[in-house]
């Protein structure tokens, strides 16, 4: 019988193999689904190797350590956050996308807005938080000043605050009566012409 590849400290359990492409992505989900339920506070590098089916090394293997495991799921959130903003040019469709992407990956969203949580100078994070920002401001760019006002940076704070804001609010049940029933990315839209109209 021959000996297996596969190293020591990700040697599957309990019948559950992961292949050595799929440890890392593996280890990964069951994060976001700690922090979805717990929150980040609730995150054990231990606890996700026994949900992942590994040793206790295999995490640390992939991640260092608990901080840069935070670290990677920021850095895949604004990834995902500047590939969803590019979907359109509009400023006020780019609000209703932030928001439905703090809705659809409320664990990345918890953890990309929590500085304390994640490793200072990593390049990868860094570089997807740029892209991030880079497509707010190509946004915003896009709105007339007549629309948006002369200052473009402060628009993009106004604009970056309003979706933020509201995400955050209505992942914290804080919005439950004022949306009540209804389409929360239309309430959205709303809020947003409020404050960015188009040129006459």
């Amino acid at each position: 019988m021959s000996s297996s590849k596969t190293p020591a400290n990700e040697k599957a359990t309990a019948g559950r193999p992961y292949h050595h492409g799929d440890l890392r992505r593996a280890i990964l989900s069951a994060a976001l689904d700690v922090i979805a339920a717990d929150g980040p506070a609730a995150l054990s590098l231990r606890d996700l190797a026994r949900r992942a089916g590994v040793s206790h090394a295999a995490p640390a293997h992939h991640f260092k350590d608990r901080t840069g495991l935070l670290t990677a799921i920021a850095a895949e959130g604004f990834g995902l956050l500047a590939t969803t903003l590019r979907e359109t040019p509009d400023l006020k469709e780019a609000g209703v996308r932030y928001v439905r992407f703090a809705r659809e990956h409320p664990a990345h969203f918890q953890v990309m807005f929590a500085p304390g949580l994640l490793r200072d100078g990593d390049l990868e994070l860094a570089t997807a938080r740029a892209l991030a920002g880079d497509a707010l401001r190509e946004a915003v760019a896009a709105v007339p000043p007549e629309g948006r006002g002369a200052d473009a940076r402060l628009a993009g704070v106004a604009a970056w605050s309003l979706a933020h804001g509201f995400a955050t609010l209505l992942l914290g049940h804080n919005l439950d009566g004022p949306v009540g029933e209804q389409d929360p990315e239309e309430v959205f839209r709303g809020l947003a012409t409020m404050l960015f109209r188009p040129a006459e």
